[in-house]
Protein backbone atom coordinates (compact mmCIF):
# COMPACT_ATOMS: atom_id res chain seq x y z
CA UNK A 1 0.00 0.00 0.00
CA UNK A 2 1.02 3.04 -0.87
CA UNK A 3 2.81 5.74 1.76
CA UNK A 4 0.50 8.92 1.89
CA UNK A 5 2.30 12.53 2.52
CA UNK A 6 1.38 15.83 2.68
CA UNK A 7 2.78 17.62 -0.90
CA UNK A 8 4.21 20.41 1.79
CA UNK A 9 5.58 17.75 3.87
CA UNK A 10 7.10 15.94 0.75
CA UNK A 11 8.13 18.84 -0.94
CA UNK A 12 9.71 21.63 0.60
CA UNK A 13 12.45 22.82 -1.99
CA UNK A 14 12.56 23.01 -5.97
CA UNK A 15 15.22 21.06 -5.75
CA UNK A 16 13.44 18.35 -4.09
CA UNK A 17 10.55 19.37 -6.68
CA UNK A 18 12.60 18.78 -9.48
CA UNK A 19 13.70 15.23 -8.36
CA UNK A 20 11.37 14.11 -6.76
CA UNK A 21 8.85 14.23 -10.06
CA UNK A 22 11.75 13.87 -12.45
CA UNK A 23 11.51 17.75 -13.71
CA UNK A 24 14.06 19.95 -14.63
CA UNK A 25 13.57 23.50 -16.14
CA UNK A 26 14.27 24.50 -19.34
CA UNK A 27 15.87 28.26 -20.51
CA UNK A 28 14.75 28.09 -24.09
CA UNK A 29 12.60 31.24 -24.64
CA UNK A 30 10.66 29.16 -27.03
CA UNK A 31 8.88 27.05 -24.78
CA UNK A 32 7.14 29.15 -23.28
CA UNK A 33 6.52 32.24 -25.81
CA UNK A 34 2.45 32.86 -24.37
CA UNK A 35 3.96 35.66 -21.76
CA UNK A 36 6.27 36.72 -24.94
CA UNK A 37 4.14 37.66 -27.18
CA UNK A 38 3.07 41.23 -28.34
CA UNK A 39 -0.07 41.76 -26.34
CA UNK A 40 -2.95 44.31 -27.04
CA UNK A 41 -3.67 46.93 -24.52
CA UNK A 42 -6.16 46.36 -22.01
CA UNK A 43 -9.91 48.48 -22.68
CA UNK A 44 -10.87 51.13 -21.27
CA UNK A 45 -13.25 48.88 -18.79
CA UNK A 46 -10.29 46.55 -18.21
CA UNK A 47 -7.98 49.35 -17.67
CA UNK A 48 -10.60 51.06 -15.19
CA UNK A 49 -10.64 47.54 -13.29
CA UNK A 50 -7.05 47.38 -12.60
CA UNK A 51 -6.99 50.81 -11.15
CA UNK A 52 -9.55 49.66 -8.97
CA UNK A 53 -7.96 46.45 -8.28
CA UNK A 54 -4.36 48.19 -7.44
CA UNK A 55 -6.16 50.83 -5.47
CA UNK A 56 -7.67 48.23 -3.27
CA UNK A 57 -4.46 46.25 -2.88
CA UNK A 58 -2.40 49.67 -1.83
CA UNK A 59 -5.55 50.80 0.71
CA UNK A 60 -5.36 47.38 2.19
CA UNK A 61 -1.65 46.67 2.03
CA UNK A 62 -0.96 50.07 3.80
CA UNK A 63 -2.33 48.30 7.06
CA UNK A 64 0.57 45.25 6.78
CA UNK A 65 0.71 42.08 5.39
CA UNK A 66 -1.59 40.14 3.25
CA UNK A 67 -2.61 36.59 4.04
CA UNK A 68 -3.31 33.92 1.71
CA UNK A 69 -6.85 34.90 1.90
CA UNK A 70 -6.92 38.42 1.27
CA UNK A 71 -4.62 37.51 -1.45
CA UNK A 72 -6.55 35.59 -3.28
CA UNK A 73 -9.98 38.02 -2.84
CA UNK A 74 -7.79 41.12 -3.76
CA UNK A 75 -5.51 39.92 -6.31
CA UNK A 76 -5.53 36.41 -7.65
CA UNK A 77 -9.77 36.33 -7.77
CA UNK A 78 -10.09 39.63 -9.30
CA UNK A 79 -7.28 38.72 -12.37
CA UNK A 80 -9.07 35.60 -13.05
CA UNK A 81 -12.28 36.74 -13.50
CA UNK A 82 -11.24 39.85 -15.92
CA UNK A 83 -9.70 37.20 -17.56
CA UNK A 84 -12.47 35.37 -18.60
CA UNK A 85 -11.34 32.73 -16.16
CA UNK A 86 -14.62 32.48 -14.67
CA UNK A 87 -16.92 32.56 -17.70
CA UNK A 88 -17.55 29.77 -20.68
CA UNK A 89 -15.39 27.91 -21.48
CA UNK A 90 -14.01 27.76 -18.26
CA UNK A 91 -14.99 26.25 -15.09
CA UNK A 92 -13.53 26.74 -11.64
CA UNK A 93 -12.84 24.44 -8.63
CA UNK A 94 -11.84 26.00 -5.52
CA UNK A 95 -9.44 23.91 -3.11
CA UNK A 96 -9.24 21.23 -5.38
CA UNK A 97 -7.86 17.53 -3.62
CA UNK A 98 -5.18 16.14 -5.67
CA UNK A 99 -2.91 13.34 -5.44
CA UNK A 100 0.29 12.43 -6.77
CA UNK A 101 1.99 8.83 -7.47
CA UNK A 102 5.77 8.83 -7.21
CA UNK A 103 8.42 6.58 -6.80
CA UNK A 104 6.71 3.75 -8.74
CA UNK A 105 3.30 3.93 -6.76
CA UNK A 106 5.33 3.64 -3.15
CA UNK A 107 4.46 6.92 -2.02
CA UNK A 108 1.10 9.15 -2.98
CA UNK A 109 1.81 12.86 -2.34
CA UNK A 110 -1.85 14.63 -1.66
CA UNK A 111 -2.63 18.35 -1.76
CA UNK A 112 -5.11 20.87 -2.60
CA UNK A 113 -4.67 23.39 -5.08
CA UNK A 114 -5.80 26.72 -4.38
CA UNK A 115 -7.70 27.47 -7.09
CA UNK A 116 -7.60 24.97 -10.44
CA UNK A 117 -8.77 26.19 -13.81
CA UNK A 118 -10.83 23.69 -15.86
CA UNK A 119 -12.07 23.75 -19.91
CA UNK A 120 -14.23 20.42 -21.15
CA UNK A 121 -12.70 18.62 -17.95
CA UNK A 122 -8.98 19.32 -19.24
CA UNK A 123 -7.20 21.09 -16.45
CA UNK A 124 -5.39 24.62 -18.33
CA UNK A 125 -4.88 26.32 -15.29
CA UNK A 126 -3.32 26.20 -11.28
CA UNK A 127 -3.32 29.21 -9.04
CA UNK A 128 -0.99 29.23 -5.85
CA UNK A 129 -1.19 31.69 -2.96
CA UNK A 130 1.07 33.00 -0.49
CA UNK A 131 1.05 35.40 2.10
CA UNK A 132 2.71 38.32 1.82
CA UNK A 133 5.69 37.88 3.60
CA UNK A 134 6.59 34.98 1.60
CA UNK A 135 8.25 35.56 -1.75
CA UNK A 136 6.26 34.03 -4.68
CA UNK A 137 8.91 31.98 -6.27
CA UNK A 138 8.56 29.61 -2.63
CA UNK A 139 5.22 28.82 -4.21
CA UNK A 140 6.98 26.89 -7.03
CA UNK A 141 7.82 23.59 -5.88
CA UNK A 142 4.50 23.29 -4.26
CA UNK A 143 2.80 24.06 -7.93
CA UNK A 144 5.37 22.28 -10.00
CA UNK A 145 3.63 19.09 -8.15
CA UNK A 146 0.39 20.29 -8.46
CA UNK A 147 0.68 20.80 -12.05
CA UNK A 148 2.24 17.12 -12.28
CA UNK A 149 -1.20 15.69 -11.18
CA UNK A 150 -2.69 16.95 -14.43
CA UNK A 151 -3.74 13.62 -16.13
CA UNK A 152 -4.15 15.06 -19.49
CA UNK A 153 -0.07 14.18 -20.39
CA UNK A 154 -0.39 15.55 -23.71
CA UNK A 155 -1.53 19.28 -22.74
CA UNK A 156 0.15 22.25 -21.57
CA UNK A 157 -0.17 23.46 -17.96
CA UNK A 158 0.05 26.49 -16.94
CA UNK A 159 0.47 28.41 -13.25
CA UNK A 160 0.03 31.44 -11.74
CA UNK A 161 1.51 32.23 -8.63
CA UNK A 162 1.19 35.54 -6.84
CA UNK A 163 1.45 36.40 -2.55
CA UNK A 164 -0.23 39.85 -3.57
CA UNK A 165 3.17 41.95 -4.07
CA UNK A 166 4.37 40.00 -7.68
CA UNK A 167 2.87 37.23 -10.08
CA UNK A 168 4.90 34.68 -11.88
CA UNK A 169 3.82 32.41 -14.35
CA UNK A 170 4.45 29.16 -15.19
CA UNK A 171 4.32 26.46 -17.82
CA UNK A 172 4.88 22.94 -17.88
CA UNK A 173 4.33 20.19 -20.12
CA UNK A 174 5.08 16.51 -19.29
CA UNK A 175 5.69 14.95 -22.55
CA UNK A 176 8.29 13.97 -24.22
CA UNK A 177 10.16 14.45 -20.88
CA UNK A 178 8.37 17.06 -17.95
CA UNK A 179 9.81 20.23 -18.08
CA UNK A 180 8.49 23.63 -17.70
CA UNK A 181 9.91 27.26 -17.55
CA UNK A 182 9.34 30.67 -16.61
CA UNK A 183 8.30 33.98 -16.58
CA UNK A 184 9.61 37.42 -15.53
CA UNK A 185 7.89 38.18 -11.90
CA UNK A 186 5.64 41.23 -12.36
CA UNK A 187 5.86 43.51 -9.49
CA UNK A 188 2.48 44.77 -8.89
CA UNK A 189 2.46 46.11 -5.88
CA UNK A 190 5.58 48.61 -6.75
CA UNK A 191 4.92 49.28 -10.46
CA UNK A 192 1.70 50.59 -11.83
CA UNK A 193 2.26 49.19 -15.22
CA UNK A 194 2.99 45.55 -14.06
CA UNK A 195 -0.36 44.68 -12.97
CA UNK A 196 -1.45 45.66 -16.82
CA UNK A 197 1.32 43.86 -17.82
CA UNK A 198 0.23 40.45 -15.54
CA UNK A 199 -3.43 40.62 -17.17
CA UNK A 200 -2.22 41.21 -21.02
CA UNK A 201 -0.80 37.43 -20.35
CA UNK A 202 -2.58 36.25 -18.60
CA UNK A 203 -5.75 37.01 -21.01
CA UNK A 204 -3.57 35.90 -23.68
CA UNK A 205 -2.86 32.20 -21.84
CA UNK A 206 -6.85 31.84 -22.05
CA UNK A 207 -7.24 33.16 -25.17
CA UNK A 208 -4.57 30.41 -26.37
CA UNK A 209 -6.07 27.38 -24.76
CA UNK A 210 -9.78 28.16 -26.46
CA UNK A 211 -7.77 28.55 -29.71
CA UNK A 212 -6.20 25.14 -29.29
CA UNK A 213 -9.28 23.47 -28.07
CA UNK A 214 -10.49 24.89 -31.28
CA UNK A 215 -12.97 27.14 -29.48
Amino acid sequence: MAKVIAVTEAIKSLAEAESRLNLSRTEDEAFFTEWLAQLPNPSDSEQAALDTLRRRLLYHRADGELLEGSVTLLVASPLLELAGFYDPPFRMKAEAAVEIAIDDGEETLRGRIDILILQNQLWVMVLECKKTTISVRSALPQALAYMMANPDLDKPRFGMLTNGDDVLFVKLMAQPTPEYGLSRAFSIYTVGSELRSAFQVLKHLGQSITRSDGG
